[in-house]
Formats: C-alpha cells, sequence, structure tokens
C-alpha cells in the first residue's frame, strides 16, 4: 500500500513539472515580429465623454478602424491629429485597430 502512494507521488510530482513547464513555454513563446507601433498610447479607456487620445513615438498619420463585438466596422477614418471623436457610439465594448505606416496594433475600447 505504501508503495502504491509513492507511485502516485512521484507521478503527480511528474504531471505538475510537465504542467508548469508547458504554462511557461506558452508565455514566453510570443511572437516578436517588429510590427507593432512604438510607444502606442489610447486613452481614456473606458471612454467617458466621447472622446479618445492616441499618441505614438513618431506621431504620423494614423488609420483607424473601430469594429463592434460581432465584427461589424462601425468607424473608419484617417487621424492627423490626437484625438478621436467617438461620441456617435453606443456604450459597449469595441475593437480598435490602429495603423501607422506598416506597424498595426489592435486594442479593446470600452465607451461608457
Amino acid at each position: 500500500m505504501a508503495k502504491n502512494y509513492f507511485y502516485i507521488i512521484i507521478l503527480l510530482a511528474f504531471f505538475f513539472t510537465v504542467s508548469a513547464s508547458a504554462q511557461d513555454s506558452k508565455q514566453t513563446s510570443k511572437p516578436q515580429d517588429g510590427n507593432t507601433i512604438e510607444g502606442l498610447s489610447l486613452y481614456p479607456n473606458p471612454v467617458l465623454n466621447g472622446k479618445i487620445y492616441i499618441s505614438t513615438k513618431n506621431d504620423l498619420e494614423k488609420e483607424i478602424i473601430v469594429f463592434d463585438l460581432l465584427g461589424k466596422k462601425v468607424i473608419q477614418t484617417h487621424l492627423t491629429s490626437k484625438e478621436l471623436n467617438v461620441a456617435d457610439l453606443a456604450p459597449g465594448v469595441y475593437i480598435i485597430k490602429i495603423s501607422e505606416e506598416n506597424a498595426t496594433a489592435t486594442r479593446k475600447l470600452i465607451i461608457r
């Protein structure tokens, strides 16, 4: 009986070791493709006053596309300043896609 407990403990220790190493590899294997926007800042989020501010390190012209959670495009515009008016959007959760030169980033956007 004690021998069975010993094997169970060894088996559990092996399982937890393999499980922990699998989780570590998932976290560290995030692709670094260099295609993200450097210094991207999107604020305030959640949006309370109908305006969001988008800034980047280079502050170049950006293409902004906002999708609802069903994937429907609700806003598409080119932004030369930092301010984007989202007052026409109903309260809810959206996905915002920001493109600047050859770099793209997506973020969750909450409108209250």
